[in-house]
């Protein structure tokens, strides 16, 4: 199972572990989450008084999240959210969009929340799981990928890279398809599973069977302790920051596709000979329908 990265932001950290932790965790979470400027100002005691728990749950919290004290979780998140302060469009991530809201507040809403999130998801990505896995894509028969919902439209543009530069691909959302096709996969091929949550219970379910049937499988979620990166042998990693009327399993969509993007140039600088050529082959077979 993957873990996060030590140059995750804090607060992302935490966010991405919320749903995995128990109560008296949670709600030193909360408090964290809920102001963590002011939280940085505060005693261990006073941290521990505001989530009713006791001060050595505090300390347990910032061991769980990769600090080995509290003073050391405080310095983080002051130099995490003083950075924050210095981007102007910080101000409106998690605003609420009202329905009396114009155009461009709506704008700068969606673009800052959007902005953050690629910002964080580069931070977290772990380098040289992508490698790998760019590896063995590069190398390998066939690459099954599998999502429902939006995340199947990930997959599906995954797809549409993958085969331009000549790499047998396939993107499915149907479970009965998804499965048959794991089951016929071989130690020579791949197979992704795309889920923000990590619980899509079909994605899971194809991505198991893919393993077992020998492939490597690949899960691209925003939470490394699900049980899709439990079926996983490697595991990429994504942000979301959710607004009104996005919650975050659309918003994940930007994040999901900055990580495959990443996989699919480092794909193509493995295979620079194979892709220019595909590049200019596949150029001359589309300009006939060029106006």
């Amino acid at each position: 199972m993957a873990q996060l990265s030590d140059v995750t932001p804090v607060l992302n950290r935490i966010h991405t572990l919320l749903p995995t932790l128990p109560d008296a965790l949670v709600r030193v979470a909360e408090q964290v989450l809920a102001d963590p400027a002011e939280m940085t100002t505060l005693a261990l005691v006073e941290l521990a008084d505001r989530a009713r728990v006791a001060p050595a749950t505090v300390t347990r919290f910032c061991r769980t999240i990769g600090y080995e004290h509290y003073r050391a979780l405080r310095i983080a998140i002051a130099a995490e959210t003083g950075r924050a302060e210095q981007a102007r469009w910080e101000i409106d991530l998690g605003r609420e969009i009202g329905p009396q809201d114009p155009p461009e507040r709506v704008l700068e809403v969606i673009a800052g929340a959007d902005a953050r999130t690629i910002q964080e998801t580069a931070a977290q990505i772990d380098l040289r799981v992508a490698e790998r896995v760019a590896d063995l894509v590069a190398g390998a028969r066939r690459v099954d990928m599998f999502g429902v919902g939006g995340s199947w439209l990930s997959a599906l543009e995954m797809q549409y890279r993958l085969e331009r530069i000549g790499i047998a691909s396939w993107a499915r959302c149907e479970v009965h398809s998804g499965l048959t096709s794991a089951a016929l996969l071989t130690g020579d091929d791949v197979a992704i599973g795309v889920s923000h949550s990590g619980t899509t219970r079909q994605t899971v379910e194809v991505l198991t069977r893919a393993r077992a049937a020998g492939a490597v499988a690949v899960a691209l979620t925003s939470f490394p302790r699900s049980p899709l990166a439990d079926a996983a042998d490697l595991v990429l990693t994504t942000s979301a920051r959710e607004t009104t009327f996005r919650p975050e399993s659309l918003a994940a969509k930007h994040s999901q596709l900055v990580v495959l993007d990443l996989v699919y140039v480092l794909i193509a600088q493995r295979t620079f000979g194979r892709t220019t050529e595909a590049f200019d082959l596949t150029v001359q077979a589309v300009e006939p329908h060029k106006l």
